[in-house]
């Protein structure tokens, strides 16, 4: 047959199939637009020869058919037929040009995407993509979103949004947000507005987990769109919560929400946010006072603010979290105990932190054993990472409760699930990853202080050893050597090795309290610095029971009995609602 003939039997063919699509035959018009694409395959299998031009009205049929034939497969519900179907028309050299390729590509991620089946690539297929095989549905259509990203850059395709979104959704799949970062960095200037863009980039360090870089970003946008008189409120919003999870920042995130409350002053859910970052900061912010009066007006101020945001949203639970988490630091554990109890129930008892604030708050309670059994109860209802948690409060709860025995076992337990996690998890998010590491240290150095309580010492030094693996310059490692090397009466050497640990975070309260500890048995010009270093622990926790306690012995030492009872009295009330494990 001639071209021209072949040509008025492919355009035949074509319209057959358009017309079957019309009447709602999808899958007889996806079998005709098949045998076109059979047809003119079995002329070109090496794709369409050099000499076709761009006016061939075959060539113009037969790229119609490739184009029609995936999305007839589509509409008839048949998706691993279509994903076939775009594979096929994306694996030869059909000349299709810039733009349909890219279109077709696109629809193909789409697929992959948002399809919900797993399809992997045919033999023949892999060997195209050469070394970057991709393992997943997600992978290749990440793969083909940025092989379109890159076609965008050198300006070879019109810049689609619908790339970007798509992009965004494929590697929050994934968790490669720090990936994603160095994308939306590469997008051509232009394409969004600078603010946006910023605003944009910030989410993805957020996501990543790099919170310091996220802010940074966002303080550069607040900056820019100050200087030109248009505040960003998305912006402004997320640089406050950004500050809310860093207690350090907590005075600056105040300015962003008190900011951003007057930005949204006619917009009822805006308010409703606001407000509650702004209790949030405030909480922090009375944390981190140094005067007593200004600590006890902004933990009322957060408490009263608070209360507002929730009044104004009324079903949102995370405004209620806030809430019974601020009421609990402060020790109101009536009211924390009802706006967590509230909380689980907004959330049909779906939330990990929200039974781990619960079973915290009746520990404070001192009602121990009804804590254990609410951490019982939440294991069943949490994932397996989140039982890890679960296991380590479970077993602070046994040592409370003088079960040494049964927490060593269950600290046991713990270890044993970490080792097998890791074993099993080939690939996992890398803020996963960091929370068992941070997980398994915390529970080898439990175990230490556990086996110093009950004068294990070689035990003792071995679990120590093996948090030391994890992290050698932790103040934390370092403090629990020095209740060891104490509990030793080794008093010398515990001192050095908590004045290691301060060296390292100068602020950890709980190696300051105890170089007091151990400085207060001295006696002699040893109690002043004993006294200024619990003076300083309790500027950054007022609530530090131990801290009160030896301020009341040396105070007794000192001869002042009046404020030596009146720190005992505080020291009693504390321990009285202090939960076996700190409520941040």
């Amino acid at each position: 047959m001639s071209i021209h003939s072949v040509t008025l039997l492919i355009e035949a063919m074509l319209l057959k199939s358009k017309s079957l699509e019309e009447i709602g035959r999808f899958k007889d018009a996806a079998l005709e637009c098949k045998t076109i694409i059979d047809i003119v395959e079995s002329a070109w299998p090496h794709g369409i020869p050099e000499g076709i031009g761009d006016d061939s009205k075959l060539k113009e049929m037969f790229h119609k058919a490739l184009e029609l034939f995936p999305k007839l497969w589509m509409q008839a519900g048949f998706l691993e037929e279509a994903i076939a179907a775009y594979r096929r028309a994306l694996m030869k050299p059909w000349d299709l040009g810039f733009s349909r390729w890219a279109s077709l590509q696109k629809d193909l991620a789409v697929a992959l995407l948002y399809g919900g089946a797993e399809l992997s690539l045919p033999p023949h297929l892999q060997q195209l993509w050469g070394y970057a095989v991709p393992t997943s549905n997600i992978e290749e259509a990440i793969l083909l979103l940025l092989i379109l990203m890159r076609k965008v850059t050198f300006q070879e395709i019109s810049w689609d949004p619908e790339i970007m979104n798509h992009l965004i959704y494929g590697f929050s799949l994934t968790g490669q947000f720090e990936v994603l970062a160095g994308h939306v960095e590469q997008i051509l200037p232009g394409i969004y507005d600078r603010v946006e863009r910023w605003y944009v980039l910030a989410l993805c360090y957020h996501a990543a987990g790099l919170d310091d870089d996220a802010l940074n970003v966002v303080r550069k946008a607040l900056s820019y769109s100050e200087k030109k008189h248009k505040p960003h409120l998305p912006s402004v919003i997320l640089g406050a919560k950004l500050c809310c999870k860093r207690p350090l920042h907590a005075w600056e995130g105040a300015k962003y929400a008190m900011k951003a409350n007057e930005i949204s002053q006619n917009q009822k859910h805006f308010l409703g946010v606001t407000n509650h970052l702004l209790g949030v900061c405030y909480g922090n912010c009375a944390r981190l006072s140094v005067s007593d009066s200004q600590r006890l007006k902004l933990q009322n101020e957060s408490l009263k603010t608070l209360q507002h945001a929730a009044n104004i949203e009324k079903n949102d639970s995370e405004v209620v979290y806030s809430l019974a988490r601020e009421s609990t630091m402060q020790r109101n554990l009536h009211i924390a105990l009802e706006n967590a109890t509230k909380y689980l129930d907004m959330v049909a008892g779906s939330s990990v932190r929200g039974w781990k604030l619960l079973a915290l708050i009746v520990s404070a309670e001192q009602n121990l054993r009804e804590a254990e059994a609410i951490v019982d109860l939440a294991m069943y209802e949490s994932g397996a990472m989140d039982q890890l948690e679960f296991l380590r409060l479970k077993a602070l709860l046994q040592v409370a409760q003088e079960q040494p025995k049964n927490a060593i076992e269950t600290y046991k337990n713990l270890l044993a699930m970490v080792k097998a996690w890791k074993e099993l998890q080939k690939w996992s998010l890398s803020s996963e990853v960091k929370a068992v590491k941070d997980l398994e240290m915390e529970a080898w150095l439990d175990l230490a202080s556990l086996y110093t309580k009950l004068g294990s010492w070689n035990d003792s030094y071995v679990c120590l050893d093996k948090a030391k693996t994890f992290e050698l310059f932790s103040p934390k490692c370092w403090h629990s050597k020095g209740k060891l090397l104490e509990a030793q009466s080794k008093q010398q050497e515990a001192l050095i090795a908590l004045l290691v640990s301060l060296s390292i975070e100068p602020d950890y309260v709980p190696s300051m309290v105890s170089m007091a500890a151990i400085l207060r048995t001295r006696g002699g010009k040893s109690l002043a610095t004993a006294r200024s270093l619990l003076m300083n622990a309790l500027r950054l926790e007022p609530t530090n029971h131990e801290a009160w306690m030896n301020l009341g012995f040396i105070s007794k030492a000192e001869g002042s009995l009046h404020q030596a009872a009146d720190c005992f009295q505080a020291a009693y009330e504390l321990r009285q609602s202090t939960p076996v494990q700190n409520f941040v």
